[in-house]
């Protein structure tokens, strides 16, 4: 009987090596592990229980999150204690204000007032009466003159201011010589009249009307009685033909007013002016005003002035 050759097998390992365990896992850096929230009850019961809907977030959580901080409750400032005596007392509502019935005008109350306007008038006359007038700014017109023009009696007898008043002084503005007047009364009785005057500044000899006075607006300045015109001789004489041109020939005469000017001669063609210094002519007013200053640079000349230069003559 044959036998069969022993098989080469490993030996068994003891019974008392421990049991080898498989490796660990490789932690990753920074990784933490998960925890899960649960409910107790899910380690008491054996058996799997159900899941049962929970109004509680499940979440998860790392271990190497800190946790936040509880919130520090804000310190509240201490209460003080409030006494009746502390409570201002409320104010009292406000009665309600009767209506007010509107009472109409009583004939009676007609009667009174216009008693009343007559005794005023009546004691204006007799207690309150006016017995000085003071007129000033005048100069060409006398004071005669100007009282006439403002209503005013001639004669130095009192009168009334409430039957006067500054309405009947507006007859003052009707005439040319005042430009403005004022009227104002100062207590007890006096009346003060302050005109301003129109002042002549040429002679107009109006072909076949004769010569007047004429201010330099051009307003024309009649001469009579109650009137001091003044010195006419020195004022400078306005002449011409053909179409008005007394506007214009003022406004010369008042540009060349520094070389004393004795007439200004306006015609169709142009305007002559004479001065003590000698006659320039020009044939447009801009360019005789433009270049008047070649009177002066040649006294004692005829000028012609052109808008193209200056004509010099002897």
């Amino acid at each position: 009987m044959s036998s069969d050759p022993p098989l080469n097998r490993p030996p068994a390992p003891p019974d008392d090596l421990p049991a080898e365990s498989p490796p660990p896992r490789p932690r990753v850096p920074g990784a933490g592990v998960p925890v899960v929230d649960f409910q107790l009850d899910d380690l008491t019961s054996g058996a799997p229980s159900e899941e049962k809907p929970s109004s509680r977030p499940r979440f998860l959580r790392s271990r190497s999150e800190p946790r936040p901080p509880p919130a520090e409750a804000a310190p509240t400032a201490p209460t003080e204690e409030v006494t009746p005596e502390d409570v201002p007392p409320s104010p009292a509502p406000a009665a309600a204000r009767p209506a007010r019935r509107r009472r109409g005008i009583k004939p009676g109350w007609v009667v009174v007032s216009g008693l009343l306007t007559l005794g005023l008038l009546f004691l204006s006359w007799s207690q309150v009466p006016i017995k000085t007038v003071q007129v000033s700014g005048n100069t060409h017109l006398t004071n005669g003159e100007v009282r006439r023009l403002a209503g005013l009696p001639q004669d130095e007898s009192p009168f009334g201011w409430l039957y006067y008043g500054a309405w009947k002084a507006k007859g003052l503005l009707a005439s040319p010589w005042i430009v403005s007047a004022e009227v104002t009364r100062q207590f007890p009785d006096t009346v003060m009249l302050a005109v301003s005057e129109r002042q002549p500044f040429a002679r107009w000899q109006r072909p076949g009307a004769g010569e007047v006075l004429v201010s330099e607006d051009g307003t024309t300045l009649p001469t009579g009685a109650g009137i001091v015109p003044g010195d006419l001789a020195r004022l400078p004489v306005v002449t011409g033909w053909g179409p008005e041109r007394l506007s214009e020939a003022l406004r010369l005469t008042r540009a060349l007013s520094r070389y004393t000017v004795q007439s200004v001669t306006y015609t169709p063609a142009g305007f002559t002016a004479k001065t003590a210094s000698g006659t320039a002519w020009g044939g447009d007013l801009e360019t005789f005003v433009k270049y008047a200053g070649s009177i002066g640079m040649y006294p004692n000349k005829k000028i012609h002035i052109y808008p193209w230069g200056v004509s010099v003559q002897e």
